[in-house]
């Protein structure tokens, strides 16, 4: 499975499994021993009331649960309780952002994850300076803010070869500033 659809399928089994809510991914056997005849009726009903389209969803990620190496595994239980340990508001904001994702048609939904992909490829400093500038841009006046968006339409325009070489005018100019 290659990191792009191992990472995809990370957050879609969070999602798909996250129905646990409070219950470790991983419990102990006597642990789940107790809690099986409990568990088992309550997916048995849950199972009841799904559509067939829903029930073959379900056989789907089951089967792709199973084909997961043990330690994407463990990284989807990370994932679950870090998705459970979130306040009540910011799980919604979660859940409904993954709605509007599944929602979203085929070819978009590949390229956010081709996307998502790229920024968990980057160094945890690169996203931090991203984060940061994003966070800037957020706390921007309106007309700010629009004099950023109209230098980004700008730049998708130009050229790899302009881009460099505004990217070195910024940088001669952000020196000459420090050295004031």
């Amino acid at each position: 499975m290659s990191r792009l659809r191992s990472t995809a399928a990370l957050g879609l089994l969070a999602f798909a499994l996250a129905g646990t809510a409070g219950r470790p991914l991983a419990a102990e056997p006597a642990e789940r021993r107790a809690e099986a005849p409990s568990r088992r009726e309550e997916a048995r009903a849950r199972w009841e009331r799904m559509s067939p389209e829903e029930r073959q969803e379900a056989r789907g990620r089951l089967e792709a649960w199973k084909a997961l190496a043990p330690e994407e595994k463990a990284r989807v239980g990370a994932e679950l309780e870090r998705l459970r340990a979130l306040p009540p508001e910011r799980r919604a904001e979660v859940e409904r952002n993954w709605k509007a994702f599944r929602e979203l048609p085929p070819a978009e939904r590949q390229g956010l994850l081709e996307k998502f992909g790229r920024w968990r490829d980057l160094p945890p400093e690169k996203r931090a300076e991203l984060r940061a500038a994003f966070h800037d841009v957020l706390k921007a006046s309106p007309e700010e803010r629009k004099r950023y968006l109209q230098n980004l339409e700008r730049w998708k325009t130009m050229s790899p070869a302009d881009r460099e070489r505004a990217r070195e005018r910024w940088r001669e100019r952000r020196q000459e500033r420090r050295r004031r």
